[in-house]
């Protein structure tokens, strides 16, 4: 991370809540343009009562940072954490996955954000202003439901996925069009006797079959980023690299370890610009 300076630091708080998991972090920035992650933690939500999986996260990642409410100039929101009573404000996913996806790696001018429900992909440009974006349609099997339901399935728990999905031989085909059909195909591979790791590489070849669509469809940018909590998937990181590649396109698919905040990251900063941005008109009137 880069090196902070004492002067003019702001401590901001950023929370993400998803359709399965709860991202929340603690950054400090500065006046100078310094940033660094103070702390970051996420947590499934597993049918829990969503609120109080964010309190509670949230609670446990300020200690984890030695901080209290009190010390934070913002509290920011993304995704589907605008009912957070404590917030100061609430940004955009796309937003803040662009300025978070910047932050984790600064060549990136895209990123593809692939999590519980949807697929979006968003080109941006160096100050992570975002130039253009696209989501996948309502099915969900381009999805991480999707993928967590077949090795629910398959009797695999969703840690090993990744793993397994990089010992295939023979990849086989997996329907790309519809989450039932996909289920299906899955249910007679099974049957045939097709191995798990052939059959987990072919999924993950269909996955990264319509996110690499949804690349081309921002421009194709030549550093793009992973975000989201499929971006942990080694097995989908690789599928996406084979996809690009096959396609013939200059795009350079990276993955950060904490690619999963990269919603939270986003949203902390945005706090942090916007708190700057009170506090001068504040002084200025």
């Amino acid at each position: 991370m880069p090196a902070m300076s004492s002067a003019d630091r702001l401590l901001t708080a950023g929370i993400d809540v998803g359709s399965a998991v709860v991202k929340v972090v603690v950054m400090e920035t500065d006046a100078a343009g310094g940033e660094g992650l103070v702390a970051g933690r996420a947590e499934r939500i597993r049918r829990r009562d969503l609120g109080s999986v964010a309190s509670g996260l949230y609670a446990e990642v300020l200690r984890e940072a030695g901080v209290s409410p009190v010390d934070l100039a913002y509290i920011a929101t993304t995704g589907e954490a605008e009912a957070v009573p404590f917030r100061t404000g609430h940004f955009y996913g796309m937003t803040t996955h662009a300025r978070g996806g910047l932050f984790l790696d600064p060549q990136a001018r895209g990123i593809i954000d692939m999590g519980a429900l949807h697929t979006r992909a968003v080109a941006m440009d160096g100050r992570s202003r975002v130039l253009g974006y696209r989501m996948t349609s309502q099915c969900a099997s381009g999805s991480g439901q999707f993928l967590e339901n077949i090795a629910r399935y398959l009797g695999v728990s969703f840690d090993e996925i990744g793993t397994l999905s990089r010992q295939a031989t023979q990849p086989e085909a997996c329907s790309s069009i519809c989450a039932v059909l996909a289920e299906t195909d899955v249910i007679n591979m099974v049957s045939r006797g097709i191995s798990l790791p052939d059959i987990l590489k072919g999924i993950h070849v269909s996955m990264a079959g319509r996110a690499v669509k949804l690349i081309v469809s921002i421009g194709s940018p030549e550093v793009l980023l992973m975000t989201g909590g499929l971006a942990g998937d080694a097995g989908l990181v690789a599928a996406m690299r084979e996809g690009v590649a096959k396609q013939g396109l200059a795009v350079d698919v990276r993955a950060h370890p904490d690619s999963m905040l990269a919603g939270a990251l986003g949203a902390a900063l945005w706090g942090a610009f916007r708190a700057r941005r009170l506090h001068a008109a504040k002084a200025a009137s």
